[in-house]
C-alpha cells in the first residue's frame, strides 16, 4: 500500500513535468512584452495619456525628445561653441529630426542647450534607445530629455530581472538553511518557488495575449518578490505540519495527507485573501497599478498550487531522509526545548492584556505621526539611486536656467480649434513661449514652454492654468505633466481601491472565521502595521537614504501589500486558536496555545518575507527601493509586534466575544449558563 502511494507521489511529479514543458515556449516571451514607456504607467483616463496616444497617430509617430547639453565651468570656449554646433549638425545629418536645433545659451554663458526632436523611433523602445545611444556617441555633451531618461529607466528595469531574482534567492536560501538546519531540507522549497516563478511567467504572459494587462519591470518584480516570499511562508507552514505529523504516522504520504489537511484551509484561505486584495488594484485608474494587481495574483496562485502539490509529492518521495540529521522518527518525541520566546511573549501578554494593547496601539500611534514628514512627490530626476546621464544633464539645466523651462509641455489640439489654441496657450500665465507643431489625423500638436523649472510648483501651476484655460478637447501632456497625473490619479486610486482591499479581506475573514469581531481585530491591526510603516519611511527616506521625494503610488501599494499579506499571518494564528477552542480550550489559553505554536513558524516566515522585500532596497528605482522597505518594516512589525503582542492581548482580553456572533460565541454563552445551574442551551 504505502509503494502504491509512494507511486502517486511520482505521478504529480510527472504532471509538473508536463506542466513546465507546456510553459516553457510562453515563460520565454515575458520579456518581449515588458513595456516600460510612459504610457504603460500613466493613468488611463488622464490628459497626459491621451497626449501620448494622440502624438503616436501623428506623422512620424511618437517623438523622441532630447536635450543636448554643453557645459563647462567658468563659461564655455568658442571652440566649445564650434565642437557644439559640427556634433548637432552630425546628428541632424544622420536622422530626421522635426525641426533644426537652435542654440539657447545661458546667462552666464557657461552652458548651451539643444532641444533635437525626432520620429525616427517611434514607439518602438528598442529603436529609440538605439537612437539615444547612437546620439550619445555623437556627442560630446550630456543627453538629457525625456528620450533620455526613459532610456535610462528601461536600462535600469531591464537589468534588474537577474540581480534581483538572484540575490531574492540567495537570501531565501540562507535563511531556509539556518531555519531547517538541515544541508538539504532547504533545496526542496526553494527548488520548487523557483518552479512557480517560471510557471508565473508563463501565466502572466497567456494573460497579456488574451486579455492585454499591462507588464512592466515594476509589476513583473513585485510577482518574483510574491513567488519567493509568500510561496516560502507556505512551505514553511506545510513542512512544519508535516514534521509533527511524521511523529505520529508510521507512513510519509499519510503524514503529508494530515498536514495538509490541518493547515490546507489556512494556506488556501491566506493565498486567496492575497489574491483577491491584489486583484481590487484593477479598480485603480493608473496603469502600472492595474497591471501590478493580476501579475500579483497570477504569482501568490502559482505559489500555492506549487507548494500544495509540487511540494508535498517531493518531500513524500524523498522520505524521512530530507530532514537529515534532524529526521523526526516515527513515535519519537521533539526534544524539551527551553521556553520558548513566544510562550514569553504570550506569558507577558496575558498576565496585563490591557496594558500590553495599549502601550502598543500607542506605540504604534507616535511612529504613524512620521507620515507627515515624508518628503514631497518624487521627481523624474530623483527616481534613482545612481546619477544616469539624463539626470545629470537635468541637474545642469536646472542650474543653467533657474527661471527658464527647459522641458516641454505637449498641447494637443483638434486642427481645426488649433490657433485659437496657440494664441491662448501664448497668453496664459506662467508660459514663456509656444510653437506649432505637427498636424496629422486631425490633431495639432503645440510645443509649450514654461517660464519656470520643470516640475517645479510654479511649472505645476502653469499645467493647470493651462487645462483650465483651454478647455474641453484639448489635452496638456509631456513629462511634468505626466507627474502630475500620476500624483492626482494615485490620490484618487487610494480613495476607491483602499475601501474595497478592506471590504474584500474583511469579508473573506467573516467567511473562514465564521465571526465578525476577529476580522474586525485582524483589519485593524494590519491597518495600523501600515501607518506606522509608512511614518517609519518618512523618518529616514531623507535624513537617512537621502531620498529626495516620495513615490505617488507609495502609500496605495504598500497599503495592498501589507493589509493581504499581513492578514496571511492573523489567518494562520486565529486559525489555530479557534481549533484549540473547538477542543474546549478557554479562549485566552487558546490564544497563548496559537501564539507557542505557531509562533516560530509565523516568525520564520515573517522573517524570509521581509527579507525577500528587503531586496528591492538595493534596487537603483527609488520608488522599488520606497516600496520594499515599506513592507519590510511592516512584515516585521506584524510578526513581531502586532501578531505577537496586540492580536494575543486583545484576544485574551475579548474572551469569546472574539468570535462573536459566530458558534464558538454560542458555546461560551451556554458554558455560562451551564456554570450557574440552568440548563444549557442546545448549540
Amino acid at each position: 500500500m504505502e509503494g502504491r502511494k509512494r507511486i502517486l507521489g511520482w505521478g504529480v511529479l510527472a504532471l509538473w513535468v508536463i506542466v513546465i514543458a507546456l510553459a516553457a515556449p510562453l515563460a520565454g516571451k515575458l520579456g518581449d512584452v515588458q513595456r516600460d514607456r510612459a504610457v504603460d504607467y500613466l493613468p488611463a483616463s488622464a490628459d497626459s495619456t491621451q497626449v501620448a496616444k494622440i502624438t503616436e497617430q501623428l506623422p512620424g509617430g511618437d517623438s523622441t525628445d532630447l536635450v543636448l547639453v554643453y557645459h563647462r565651468e567658468g563659461g564655455l570656449t568658442p571652440e566649445d561653441r564650434a565642437t557644439a554646433a559640427r556634433e548637432v549638425g552630425q546628428v541632424a545629418a544622420e536622422h530626421p529630426l522635426t525641426s533644426a536645433p537652435q542654440a539657447v545659451p545661458s546667462e552666464d554663458g557657461a552652458t548651451l542647450l539643444y532641444a533635437v526632436s525626432s520620429t525616427e523611433p517611434g514607439t518602438d523602445e528598442a529603436a529609440r534607445d538605439a537612437f539615444v545611444h547612437d546620439v550619445r556617441e555623437t556627442v560630446s555633451g550630456e543627453v538629457g530629455g525625456p528620450g533620455a531618461l526613459a532610456t535610462d529607466a528601461s536600462e535600469v528595469y531591464d537589468s534588474l530581472d537577474g540581480p534581483l531574482l538572484y540575490t531574492t534567492v540567495a537570501v531565501v536560501a540562507v535563511l531556509l538553511i539556518l531555519i531547517y538546519r538541515s544541508p538539504f531540507l532547504w533545496l526542496v522549497p526553494l527548488v520548487v518557488a523557483g518552479i512557480a516563478d517560471y510557471l508565473s511567467t508563463a501565466v502572466t504572459y497567456a494573460l497579456h495575449q488574451g486579455f492585454d494587462i499591462s507588464v512592466s519591470g515594476q509589476s513583473t518584480g513585485g510577482m518574483t518578490i510574491l513567488v519567493f516570499g509568500a510561496g516560502t511562508d507556505y512551505a514553511l507552514l506545510l513542512v512544519s505540519r508535516y514534521r509533527e505529523e511524521l511523529r505520529r504516522t508510521p507512513h510519509p504520504y499519510d503524514a503529508m495527507t494530515a498536514a495538509l489537511r490541518g493547515c490546507g484551509p489556512a494556506v488556501l484561505a491566506s493565498s486567496g485573501t492575497v489574491a483577491l486584495g491584489m486583484l481590487c488594484l484593477l479598480a485603480a485608474d493608473m496603469n502600472s497599478s492595474r497591471g501590478m494587481g493580476p501579475t500579483a495574483a497570477v504569482g501568490v496562485l502559482c505559489a500555492l498550487v506549487a507548494m500544495t502539490t509540487l511540494l508535498p509529492a517531493l518531500l513524500v518521495v524523498l522520505g524521512r531522509r530530507v530532514f537529515w540529521p534532524l529526521i523526526p522518527a516515527y513515535g519519537s518525541e521533539p526534544k524539551a526545548a527551553r521556553r520558548s520566546l513566544f510562550a514569553a511573549m504570550g506569558s507577558s501578554a496575558g498576565r496585563r492584556p490591557l496594558a500590553v494593547l495599549l502601550t502598543g496601539a500607542a506605540a504604534l500611534a507616535a511612529v504613524a505621526l512620521g507620515t507627515l514628514n515624508l518628503p514631497g512627490a518624487l521627481k523624474q530626476e530623483d527616481s534613482f539611486s545612481s546619477t544616469p546621464e539624463a539626470v545629470a544633464a537635468m541637474k545642469t539645466l536646472a542650474a543653467a536656467y533657474p527661471q527658464t523651462g527647459t522641458q516641454p509641455i505637449t498641447v494637443v489640439a483638434p486642427t481645426a480649434a488649433s490657433s485659437g489654441v496657440l494664441e491662448t496657450a501664448r497668453s496664459t500665465q506662467g508660459v514663456a513661449k509656444a510653437e506649432r507643431g505637427r498636424s496629422g489625423d486631425g490633431w495639432t500638436e503645440i510645443s509649450v514652454v514654461a517660464a519656470h523649472p520643470p516640475q517645479s510648483p510654479a511649472e505645476t501651476a502653469t499645467i493647470r492654468e493651462l487645462r483650465s484655460a483651454l478647455g474641453e478637447g484639448v489635452y496638456v501632456g509631456g513629462p511634468s505633466a505626466e507627474q502630475l497625473d500620476m500624483t492626482d490619479t494615485n490620490a484618487r486610486d487610494r480613495g476607491i481601491v483602499v475601501p474595497l482591499v478592506i471590504v474584500v479581506v474583511l469579508l473573506v475573514l467573516i467567511v473562514l472565521l465564521r465571526s465578525l469581531v476577529a476580522p474586525l481585530i485582524l483589519v485593524a491591526a494590519v491597518v495600523a502595521v501600515w501607518g506606522a510603516s509608512l511614518g517609519i519611511g518618512g523618518l529616514v527616506f531623507e535624513s537617512l537614504f537621502g531620498f529626495e521625494g516620495t513615490d505617488p503610488g507609495l502609500a496605495l501599494l504598500s497599503f495592498v501589500f501589507l493589509v493581504a499579506l499581513g492578514v496571511d499571518y492573523g489567518i494562520f494564528l486565529m486559525h489555530r486558536m479557534r481549533e484549540e477552542c473547538l477542543d474546549g480550550a478557554e479562549p485566552g489559553a487558546a490564544a497563548l496555545t496559537a501564539l507557542r505554536t505557531t509562533g516560530g513558524v509565523i516568525a520564520s516566515a515573517g522573517l524570509v518575507l521581509a527579507a525577500t522585500f528587503a531586496v528591492l532596497v538595493n534596487m537603483p528605482m527609488v520608488q522599488l527601493a520606497e516600496l520594499g522597505f515599506v513592507i519590510a518594516v511592516g512584515v516585521l512589525l506584524d510578526t513581531f509586534l502586532v501578531r505577537t503582542y496586540l492580536v494575543t492581548s486583545a484576544s485574551v482580553l475579548l474572551g469569546r466575544k472574539v468570535w462573536w456572533p459566530g458558534p464558538l460565541a454560542d458555546k461560551a454563552r451556554t458554558r455560562a449558563r451551564s456554570d450557574t445551574g440552568r440548563a444549557p442551551a442546545r448549540v
